[in-house]
């Protein structure tokens, strides 16, 4: 299913999901591009999320690593609904998106989060490595397809991080590949919980790259690279390693979305 048609069936999954689940729900969340988020209210009164995802690779495991989390930085999950693609996820309040604070006070809350968040991990995670592969086999094609919108030897350089750094990975942990500023909120049982996880099982090195291209915490050459050297610096990681994961992931982003832009700027910020 192409994200248009399931768009147009979203609404009715997600009402039949609240009545199976007997919620009281509200508007949806504003700003939300792969998934139909509101506001519930269970029989209990207690408050929660319910979230329909659009069915692609990357949200086929995130009731998995909320599971694994089991509320230790994130979000929790309180029911799935794997068929549908459904989740009821603890509610945060204020809610407020980390990019929030400013820049070095948004680094210290993730530099504490990421070693909570690195279980040990395997199945059923999809492993970084696959996913890189796949990353680099659609590169050139849609480099193509936009008319070459940077240059070649940026490209090629994307391609062999990706092809070079997995087979030579340390030990695989729990990935969240888009840890950025606006994926964790403001909360009441922890100050900021992680939430919309797309989890991957890979090295640690890996985990640099979201955090290096949020633009949410400042968007410039000294901003991308004051955040490479802290959160490789204070959590002891290669900084080689996470800073050519972040090319070769930034630049695989790059083609989707409206963020063209501004991830080949952190991607050539970065060499």
């Amino acid at each position: 299913m192409t994200q248009r048609p399931w768009a147009e069936q979203a609404p009715a999954t997600l009402n039949a999901v609240a009545a199976d689940w007997e919620l009281e729900v509200g508007d949806p969340f504003p700003g939300a591009s792969a998934s139909l988020t509101v506001p519930a209210i269970l029989r209990d009164g207690t408050d929660a999320v319910l979230k329909v995802a659009f069915p692609h690779r990357e949200s086929e495991q995130e009731a998995d690593a909320l599971f694994a989390w089991d509320g230790n930085g994130a979000v929790r999950l309180l029911a799935v609904d794997r068929d549908r693609f459904a989740l009821l996820l603890e509610r945060c309040r204020p809610g407020l998106p980390l990019a929030v604070l400013e820049p070095e006070e948004a680094l210290d809350v993730l530099v504490d989060l990421l070693p909570r968040l690195w279980l040990p991990a395997g199945e059923p995670f999809r492993p970084l490595a696959d996913e890189a592969a796949w990353w680099a086999s659609y590169l050139e094609e849609r480099w193509e397809a936009l008319g070459r919108p940077f240059e070649r030897s940026l490209l090629d350089l994307a391609a062999a991080a990706l092809r070079d750094l997995s087979p030579t990975q340390g030990d695989a942990v729990l990935l969240h590949q888009d840890l950025q500023g606006g994926n964790v909120l403001s909360a009441e049982r922890e100050p900021w919980l992680v939430i919309d996880p797309k989890p991957l099982a890979g090295e640690r090195e890996f985990a640099a790259a979201p955090i290096v291209r949020s633009s949410e915490l400042g968007h410039s050459r000294r901003a991308a690279r004051y955040r490479l050297d802290r959160v490789t610096g204070d959590l002891g990681l290669d900084r080689e390693r996470a800073r050519l994961w972040t090319i070769g992931q930034t630049i695989a982003w790059c083609f989707d979305g409206t963020r063209l832009g501004t991830h080949i700027e952190t991607a050539r910020w970065l060499l």
